[in-house]
């Protein structure tokens, strides 16, 4: 293996004619460059030098040698500043996954600061209802529901957004839409639109809700997202109930009333993989997220 260190040395003397003259350039003593010389043409078996009268002249051998240090020492110099850029967070890949509701309202602020502050960094949003079974298919930072006491997985840690509470959503001249709260009890003889065809946490959370307030939803009708659901509630086909988060972006002609007693929530976290959760595109993308998280309307204290 070629010492890199010693085929600066010996550029040096190639471009700078003469051993005093790159010692002069690089800081070193004549006899420190003459030793760095003597032992790269030991490494190499080549003769890189010859004299010239006082002086040294490269051999053909030594002229081949310094071409290939020429392109050699520069990808060693596009290397040093790619591992710079890594460190600094200037490039390189983060994966970032999310599911819907937080896609439209959290995600256009956080990449927008990610591709500001690191131009360099490729992003690889991918869109997932859920934590991956395998850890090997996580992202570098998941955006999740899970249950408050989730705990994440080996390898994996786990930042707190928000807890975003649940609301429903009826046609402004429902008899309950001009309540400033309604109890989740008295949904019960509603004629519910269901909004989660993955039947995740979101839907089970809501259930169990539902169970502890004495009655199970009665879904009438199915739609496969939010805003479908949203549309139904529009048409006056029914009443929805779905985390507040999702229903910022309301239909005309429709209301969101807080639920009570009790209060479903759901707790939306970031599963960060700890490998990565110290580099400055994933510590920037978490205080981004914390920031979107903060300026929900769920974060912001109900009185009651």
């Amino acid at each position: 293996m070629l010492d890199t260190h010693r085929l600066r040395v010996f550029r040096s003397v190639v471009a700078s004619g003469s051993v005093q003259a790159a010692a002069a350039n690089l800081g070193y003593t004549p006899s420190a460059v003459s030793q760095h010389v003597t032992a790269l043409q030991r490494e190499t078996g080549l003769a890189l030098f010859e004299r010239a009268g006082r002086g040294l002249r490269v051999t053909a051998a030594g002229t081949v040698l310094a071409e290939q240090a020429d392109a050699i020492l520069a990808r060693l110099g596009e290397a040093e500043t790619v591992v710079a850029d890594l460190r600094a967070g200037r490039t390189g890949t983060l994966s970032l996954s999310y599911f819907a509701s937080v896609g439209a309202a959290w995600l256009p602020g956080v990449v927008h600061r990610l591709t500001a502050d690191f131009p360099g960094v490729r992003l690889d949003l991918a869109l997932r209802e859920s934590l991956p079974d395998d850890p090997a298919q996580c992202s570098d930072v998941q955006i999740a529901v899970e249950r408050p006491d989730f705990r994440g997985r080996p390898g994996f840690g786990v930042v707190h957004l928000l807890d975003d509470p649940y609301v429903v959503v009826l046609p402004d001249g429902h008899p309950l839409a001009g309540r400033s709260e309604i109890e989740l009890a008295e949904l019960a003889g509603e004629r519910w639109v269901d909004n989660d065809f993955a039947r995740g946490w979101c839907r089970r959370n809501l259930v169990e809700a539902c169970s502890a307030a004495g009655f199970r939803p009665p879904f009438h009708v199915e739609a496969h997202d939010y805003p479908t659901a949203l549309a139904f509630v529009g048409a006056g086909i029914g009443i929805t109930v779905l985390p507040e988060l999702g229903a910022v972006r309301l239909p005309a002609g429709t209301r969101a009333v807080p639920l009570v007693r009790p209060v479903p929530v759901r707790t939306i976290l970031a599963v960060v993989r700890e490998a990565v959760a110290s580099t400055p595109p994933v510590v920037a993308a978490l205080a981004a997220l914390r920031t979107v998280a903060a300026l929900t309307p769920a974060a912001a204290p109900r009185s009651r």
